[in-house]
């Protein structure tokens, strides 16, 4: 294909609204990369390739090419980019549409693309997590991401998922209604897609070496974000802030994306309310609220009325920890501002959720409810093939290594998860042996007051387990914080199905009464779910998508610890029940 035509089709990708096609091309660009626009002998040179970059010094030198440094917190640093774009560039397609994504690696790490909760029927090679479904793309490489939105829509994500590199290389994932089917909502006048994020102004790859050596945790970030930018905070007095222009009288659809590493985050946007309709890319009865709880991986589309006096309006973003565990405690700042507030108009100040306000996060979850209607039913399974207890949580492990001699480990059912050096799907498909064994414990091994004070064994075992699921069958999973070392909220993520959340509680699951309050009517839909502090989420979903399936605490210091496990879904009968050849461009390790 010549240049001009994959021009054409790049443009069909970015103004889906002016050219229509059921196939969407985009090349990520992962380099040293710092500007979307470089200066080449003089001439401007539109980088509009994805590109996953490390953005590289400017000396002041005439370079042939001049690259630029992130600035944040008064304070400079080189960071990892899709297309010199931070966050990256937001993929937009419709509802079964086929994606195609070439990412090309020009850094010194190696690299993958998570499509965080794109389904991925049949198409685990393209799922993105390193050593569970892929090796990664190593520098100078690149591999063609293909896959299929199959009955979704709605807002996602996309991020990096190998060590630490989430931090900057993510972006947003719009997945439009097919053409000519509306909302499901009163149709909006405009669309925004906002974006949390954390920001250190240290290198994130340095923060977690540096605590896998001392077996510590990792240094907490120094800011959160909104589209990248911080806004003011107490250490620097920096200007940059992200404003949301509105108009008034308008009904504006936001697409809120968590894509933090390690802290479950509140929005809030002073004196206006918002209507969630979907999270998750899955439609939702209306719930009107001031105030939106997301985990990490978590997404809420909701309308706001434009309906307040002309002026400017404060929108924060403020971190929820109930626990003893420490947390980035700044407060991301933005503004709402409505056309012709004039210059110097004072803001309008919101009050945030104190750190530790469980009660507002237990009323947002307990509200939220699948939409269920005629053309989008809550298919709850009814009947249960795997009724399955995993106890999540952190302990210790020896580490003669270590400072004070031990190491912060995670683990489901006493199994901290040990990555292989094989992509485990690789290892499925050719029946490779000796990379993973198939007796992850369903249950713990040995029960215990779960939610009782820190017991005196710390220790966990170690290993490389899945667990196996035939196709089509059931799951009913209880999902139990446990307090080893200490209780904490835990947002998961299970990754190639949605899965319905039936149920949540505070302290042990009661295998008899807990089950009697199931909502199985029009329970929501999510991909990821927050299991709060000493406390259980009952979640059910169906095996019906062959391959091998990631299931993980989403912040990651939990999974770098270890918090993590991955389901083998069999093939059922024929080629439409079984998961697909592997692509002839697939990463080797």
């Amino acid at each position: 294909m010549d240049s001009w035509a994959q021009t054409l089709l790049f443009l069909s990708v970015l103004v889906p609204a002016m050219v229509e096609c059921k196939i969407r091309h985009y090349h990520f660009d992962v380099s040293n990369f710092c500007s979307v626009v470089c200066h080449v002998n003089g001439s401007i040179f539109d980088r509009e390739s994805w590109s996953v970059d490390r953005m590289i010094y400017d000396s002041g030198d005439d370079d042939p090419v001049v690259l630029k440094n992130e600035t944040k917190l008064c304070a400079t640093k080189t960071i990892v980019t899709v297309n010199g774009k931070f966050p990256g560039q937001t993929l937009y397609a419709r509802e079964d549409e086929n994606v195609l994504v070439r990412v090309t690696n020009h850094v010194q790490y190696n690299v993958t693309i998570h499509w965080h909760g794109v389904r991925q029927l049949r198409t685990g090679w393209s799922d993105g997590p390193a050593y569970i479904t892929q090796c990664p793309i190593q520098p100078g490489q690149n591999f063609l991401y293909n896959f299929t939105l199959t009955g979704q829509r709605g807002t996602l994500l996309w991020h990096a998922h190998i060590s630490w590199l989430r931090s900057t290389l993510y972006g947003a994932i719009v997945i439009l209604p097919k053409k000519g089917v509306p909302y499901p909502f009163p149709k909006p006048d405009k669309e925004k897609v906002i974006v949390l994020g954390e920001w250190w102004k240290a290198d994130t790859e340095a923060v977690v070496n540096q605590a896998t050596k001392t077996g510590l945790p990792p240094n907490i970030s120094d800011a959160h974000t909104i589209n990248g930018h911080t806004g003011p905070v107490p250490s620097c007095s920096s200007d940059d802030a992200y404003t949301l222009h509105v108009e008034t009288g308008m009904t504006y659809l936001l697409r809120v994306i968590n894509a933090a590493v390690n802290d479950e985050l509140f929005f809030k946007i002073a004196y206006h309310n918002l209507i969630v309709v979907e999270v998750d890319a899955a439609y939702t009865k209306p719930l009107k609220t001031d105030t939106l709880f997301l985990g990490p991986g978590q997404t809420t589309t909701a309308l706001l009325k434009a309906d307040q006096g002309i002026g400017k309006y404060l929108i924060a973003i403020s971190p929820f920890m109930d626990t003893i565990v420490a947390v980035d405690n700044v407060t991301g700042i933005g503004y709402l501002s409505y056309n012709r507030t004039l210059a110097f108009t004072p803001t309008t100040m919101v009050s945030i959720p104190a750190v530790n306000a469980t009660p507002v996060t237990s009323i947002f979850c307990n509200l939220l409810r699948s939409l269920n209607s005629k053309e989008y039913p809550a298919n709850v399974p009814l009947t249960v093939d795997h009724s399955l207890l995993f106890t999540i949580g952190v302990g210790l492990n020896p580490c003669a290594t270590c400072f004070n001699g031990s190491r912060a480990v995670a683990a489901i059912n006493n199994v901290s998860f040990v990555m292989p050096t094989t992509a485990l799907l690789q290892a499925h498909y050719y029946g490779i042996n000796g990379v993973f064994t198939n007796d992850f414990p369903g249950k713990p091994l040995m029960p215990f007051d779960y939610t009782k004070a820190p017991l005196s064994n710390l220790q966990t075992t170690n290993g490389t387990k899945v667990y196996r699921l035939a196709y089509n069958s059931t799951v009913q999973l209880v999902i139990q914080g446990n307090s080893i070392i200490a209780p904490e909220s835990h947002p998961t993520h299970l990754h190639g199905s949605n899965f319905f959340v039936v149920g949540r509680g505070i302290g042990n699951f009661d295998p008899e009464k807990d089950p009697l309050e199931f909502n199985l009517v029009d329970p929501v839909e999510r991909n990821t779910v927050s299991v709060p502090t000493a406390g259980w989420t009952a979640i059910r979903f169906r095996g019906d998508n062959p391959g091998v399936w990631f299931f993980h605490c989403h912040l990651e210091v939990h999974t770098t610890w270890g918090l993590k496990m991955a389901f083998l879904v069999e093939d059922g009968e024929g080629p439409n029940e079984s998961i697909e050849p592997p692509p002839s461009d697939l990463p080797m390790c």
